[in-house]
């Protein structure tokens, strides 16, 4: 069974913008970037800031945290 990813327009934005923001990324943050990564037309500035923040990440400028998401 063959499911299709569709992302909302402006969502890599949006998520980066809230990444960037907070300093942390939910588990539905990376969602959103798994989801992002399987899209096949991304732009090259969506590209851009999914490699802005994995490297963010990598040099432990965000932390990973557990919850679903930071709105409650």
């Amino acid at each position: 069974m063959y499911v299709q990813v569709r992302l909302l327009p402006g969502a890599i934005s949006d998520l980066f913008a809230h990444v960037s923001t907070s300093g942390t990324i939910t588990l539905a943050d990376r969602y959103g970037l798994m989801a992002a990564l399987l899209e096949d037309s991304l732009t090259q500035e969506e590209r851009d800031a999914i490699d802005r923040l994995l490297r963010a990440l990598r040099r432990g400028r965000m932390k990973v945290v557990s919850e679903i998401s930071a709105l409650a």
